[in-house]
């Protein structure tokens, strides 16, 4: 099978409109919109989202054909966003693709967006071996996944309420910090003392590697309510600080014990949240003392991104994986679980 190597990423599964162009495991290009208008609203409106991506989706891409210095006949095929995520955003991304794919005569391939944050790591570092174990953490996802080789994944621990990223995005809200808070709040926390206040940790019961987020979020508020504003205030970055702390040490604890339990050979993290300072170095430390390999990202790939989409439908693409034209949207598709 002749390997296609010029792949088209498409992503519009929430408030970003991305496309990408990859070459092998080289980006060429990497469009990223972030539609700044739902900050004012402290969080993401699903039909603002879905009318933004229709706008910006032809512009975007024509960019990142520009920026790659290719025309769209030299492109081998294409990968898109299909699940999870916003239904209509989702429908944008998809409908466009297989337009294109059908108008251009090339495959296209369906992409798990959390495969993709997966993938976005071996952009940066191609040289990851397994058994791979990832973390993955985004405003919607909690999740330790065990991949034994490409393409194939065990969900060895997930989330049963909220997400991580959605508890700094909530908890930033709480303090007045804007949307989207993570970025926020890890600034802050710099500048302020992590035992300030002792917020809970959920580490459940048993040896399991399920997370919970909604306690701390629900302990934050107590907290707060329980303080004037002018405590607030001049402790701000005390309490960012505090509950940056508790929100991050469940997933290096869990995260490490999972990694000797199953005896994996690297380590990655992915998602929004593997941009946060303390979780970086946090585990970077760990990883050390284990004599583990950590893989972290480059930055421009934590966030949701169009050249994560465009690496994992290269792996599939060239594994001779098909999507069909009838590939509909599912906005709570589960990772490995495929859909026609």
């Amino acid at each position: 099978m002749k390997k296609l190597r010029y792949i088209l990423g498409v992503e519009t599964s929430c408030d970003e409109t991305s496309a990408a162009v990859i070459k092998d495991n080289t980006v060429c290009a990497n469009i990223i919109s972030s539609q700044e208008i739902h900050a004012q609203y402290g969080g993401v409106v699903p039909e603002l989202a879905s009318r933004a991506h229709i706008r910006l989706i032809v512009p975007i891409v024509d960019n990142a054909l520009k920026k790659a210095e290719i025309g769209k006949n030299q492109l081998d095929g294409i990968a898109v966003t299909y699940g999870p995520g916003l239904v209509g955003a989702l429908l944008v991304g998809l409908n466009f693709s297989k337009g294109m794919a059908q108008a251009l005569g090339i495959p296209f391939i369906g992409i798990n967006h959390m495969e993709g944050h997966i993938y976005g790591n071996f952009l940066t570092n191609p040289e990851i071996n397994f058994p791979h174990l990832s973390l993955v953490v985004s405003g919607g996802h909690t999740m330790l996944v065990l991949m034994r080789q490409h393409l194939e994944y065990q969900l060895i621990g997930e989330t049963r309420d909220d997400a991580v990223g959605e508890a700094f995005d909530k908890g930033a809200k709480m303090l007045g910090l804007g949307y989207p808070g993570g970025p926020v709040i890890d600034k802050l926390a710099v500048e302020g003392q992590p035992d300030f206040h002792k917020f809970p940790r959920a580490y459940l019961k048993g040896n399991n590697y399920e997370f919970s987020y909604s306690g701390l979020k629900t302990a934050l508020l107590v907290y707060l309510k329980s303080k004037s504003k002018d405590f607030i205030e001049r402790n701000l970055a005390h309490i960012c600080s505090s509950y940056q702390q508790a929100a991050v040490e469940v997933l290096v604890k869990k995260t490490i014990r999972a990694a000797r339990e199953y005896n994996v050979k690297s380590i990655g993290v992915v998602g929004g949240v593997a941009a946060n300072s303390l979780l970086r170095q946090w585990l970077q430390k760990e990883a050390s003392r284990i004599n583990q390999s950590l893989f972290l990202p480059d930055f421009a790939y934590c966030t949701d991104n169009a050249a994560m989409i465009a690496r994992a439908g290269s792996q599939r693409l060239n594994a001779g994986e098909r999507s069909r034209q009838n590939l509909n949207a599912y906005p709570a598709l589960r990772l490995g679980e495929k859909k026609s």
